[in-house]
């Protein structure tokens, strides 16, 4: 299995995704292509690495996080337009992007291309629960979608869920302001009403925002504005919960002995919810297995985007996502 980095992208680059990937490389046992300027990455290699397995295609052009999408167009020699076309073209099997977002949506589109049937990719995020994982899509690539597009997103999740994650028969629900069938906007409670009479679709009705982290479906479908709005609310407010608690105890006089007691359960609980951990987020619907991490990716968290695009790949997730297009 081959593996296409876009070494170029994110706040840390091109240090941390040649760090990342090499670890991804060694610790999922895949080869790694890592994309962009040769001298820049050569820079970052370590003298030990393992020339058979990690392997550089130079590219003279990067999309910075700032740039408009327009640059996949006009910046073709751009490390994430050459690595996405890699996987088009069959050199590669997945694509790993930590760059811009807004970019890697449009490389996926333009350079891997879409599914024949699907009308728009979703980007699909993994939420731990207290019951395992829950699959969470459109996070932000489609904020305005029509019911026909937000059921597609269940087809896919449901696919993603049954052959990456192995569960059986994946609860699927409909993120509203209500349980009832009845609440939600238009685009709401006319993709509920698609969904109740959608065969071979374990669909459970609406679920709330409150629902997102305690495992009541499997599948949590959203449209892209509403999905990343409730994204980033939630990681807000863990983020503000670790301020509270490390100025709560730090004002306590013996804050010492309670920080020495919790210190193992904080750093379990900040696992869970760490964005590292799940490496990167899923382009949905593409003819390929296209991974998007955040800005801020670490190695770890590139390691485990390694990881991710290899599970994608092995459950042939894009083979299985087209057969169930191809049977609505």
């Amino acid at each position: 299995m081959l593996i296409a980095v876009d070494a170029m992208g994110g706040d840390y680059a091109p240090a941390e995704i040649v760090k990342g990937a090499i670890m991804g490389s060694r610790l999922w046992n895949v080869d790694i292509v890592l994309v962009g300027d040769e001298k820049a990455i050569q820079a970052n290699l370590p003298a030990s690495y393992d020339k058979s397995r990690i392997k550089i295609k130079h590219a003279s052009e990067v999309i910075a996080m700032g740039d408009h999408v327009d640059a996949v167009r006009t910046k073709r020699d751009a490390s994430l337009v050459v690595a996405a076309s890699m996987v088009k073209s069959g050199e590669a099997d997945a694509v790993i992007s930590l760059g811009n977002t807004a970019a890697a949506m449009a490389a996926g589109t333009l350079c891997v291309g879409r599914i024949r049937g699907i009308m728009r990719p979703a980007i699909t995020l993994l939420l731990p629960t207290g019951k395992g994982v829950t699959v969470f899509l459109d996070v932000g690539a489609v904020a305005d979608c029509t019911p026909g597009i937000m059921c597609q997103f269940a087809l896919m999740g449901k696919v993603y869920s049954e052959t990456v994650l192995g569960t059986k028969s994946p609860r699927v629900g409909l993120l509203s302001i209500g349980e009832e069938a009845s609440k939600g906007n238009e685009v709401t409670k006319a993709t509920h009403e698609i969904l109740v009479h959608t065969e071979n679709l374990n669909f459970i009705g609406n679920v709330e925002g409150r629902n997102l982290f305690d495992g009541t479906a499997d599948i949590i479908v959203a449209d892209g504005f509403v999905g990343n709005v409730a994204l980033k609310v939630a990681e807000g407010v863990m983020e503000h919960m670790k301020s509270l608690l490390k100025e709560d105890l730090g004002n306590h006089p013996l804050s010492y002995v309670p920080m020495f007691m919790l210190s193992p359960l904080l750093k379990r609980i900040k696992k869970k919810f760490d964005y590292s951990e799940y490496g990167g987020a899923p382009l949905l619907g593409l003819n390929g297995v296209f991974i998007v991490g955040h800005g801020r990716s670490n190695a770890h968290a590139v390691s485990n985007a390694v990881k991710a695009a290899k599970r994608a790949v092995e459950g042939n997730v894009v083979e299985a996502i087209r057969d169930a297009v191809s049977r609505q």
